[in-house]
């Protein structure tokens, strides 16, 4: 079965990890095995891996946080040099473009396009990537976010870890900055997409009450069924369903599993049935399948030892499809859950 991926930070592994994607994970194993650093010869998510598990589209991510005095995230010393970083991300996934490896998708006729590519021809066609923004640092000022739309960015989270120019994301309390609303009414404006993930709650609330268009959020757990800020309460979840979003369900065993203490708790406690369970959850809140999906996140500085112990690469998502026939979901809502959801709100939001 075809699947959509809604959040990947593939020029992140590329160009900060030095990561030939072009090789299988299990390749890149062998090559990081003497590193020691988190993550390292651990890894999931390449594009053979992405071949092999017909994951025909992700939301891939540029990101580049910038650091602030009152935020415990890292991150460059200025905006200007994030911007950088970001567009040097941007830049590797065009040169793959030109290579005929992957597929940037800017609007519903391009997605439809590249759906019907892969449907005759299967994996000889390109992977298709959407571009996202995984924290707004790399937009200097709202009054940039037309020319990053005129690069093929259509999808933006305000903020990652700490505090950005924007808003407080995760591990802060706080809402957006001054900057935020402008930054909201420009991507209205131009037609971006507001990825609500991260969003500490308060920022949450008064993105949502400030922004009209879309809203997803590409990669987010239940708090109800793994308590921790990261995870969205039950009312942050149906605030994005009446929004007519999407909810892509995260792979971080840390947002899996109660408890979980990151680099101590073995993989071995944590099956697929606990992303089973996530997504399960949403359909449950939700009374129908059409807002929830995938959005693994498997490849966002972690490996095999944050992730269930029954997943080897990223190709194993297809688990989960035989997951949900056998909790009684149909063909028809597995097929919604593992690409048709996606594939439904992007064609949507992204427009002519």
């Amino acid at each position: 079965m075809l699947l959509f991926d809604a959040h990947l930070d593939l020029s992140m592994n590329a160009l900060n990890w030095n990561r030939n994607l072009e090789l299988s994970a299990h390749k890149i194993r062998e090559i990081e095995a003497n590193m020691t650093e988190k993550g390292r010869a651990t890894g999931t998510t390449a594009f053979p891996d992405m071949r092999r598990g017909k994951v025909f589209m992700s939301v891939a991510t540029v990101i580049s946080r910038t650091a602030r005095p009152n935020s415990p995230a890292t991150g460059s010393a200025t905006q200007e040099i994030s911007y950088g970083h970001a567009q040097g991300q941007l830049a590797y996934y065009r040169v793959l473009e030109s290579q005929g490896k992957l597929r940037i998708i800017t609007t519903s006729a391009d997605l439809n396009a590249h759906l019907a590519d892969w449907t005759s021809r299967g994996d000889e066609a390109p992977l298709g990537i959407i571009l996202s923004m995984e924290g707004a640092d790399p937009i200097v000022s709202p009054d940039q976010v037309e020319s990053w739309w005129d690069d093929g960015l259509r999808a933006v989270g305000l903020s990652h870890y700490g505090v950005s120019a924007y808003a407080n994301g995760t591990g802060m309390e706080g809402g957006l900055t001054e900057l935020g609303i402008p930054i909201l009414n420009e991507m209205e404006r131009v037609g971006m997409i507001l990825d609500t993930t991260h969003l500490a709650d308060l920022a949450f609330w008064e993105a949502l009450e400030h922004f009209g268009g879309r809203v997803l959020a590409s990669h987010q757990n239940s708090r109800t069924l793994v308590p921790g800020g990261r995870q969205f309460t039950d009312e942050q979840m149906k605030a994005v369903i009446e929004r007519d979003g999407v909810i892509g369900a995260a792979l971080d065993a840390w947002m899996l599993y109660p408890n979980w203490i990151k680099e101590r708790t073995s993989p071995e406690v944590l099956t697929l049935e606990a992303v089973a369970d996530q997504i399960d959850y949403v359909c449950q809140l939700a009374g129908n399948v059409r807002h929830s999906g995938i959005g693994s996140d498997l490849d966002g500085g972690y490996g095999k030892e944050q992730t269930p112990h029954d997943l080897d690469t990223i190709a194993d998502l297809q688990i989960i499809a035989d997951l949900l026939r056998k909790r009684g979901y149909s063909e028809s809502d597995v097929e919604a859950v593992m690409y048709r959801n996606w594939i439904r709100f992007f064609t949507e939001a992204l427009g002519d």
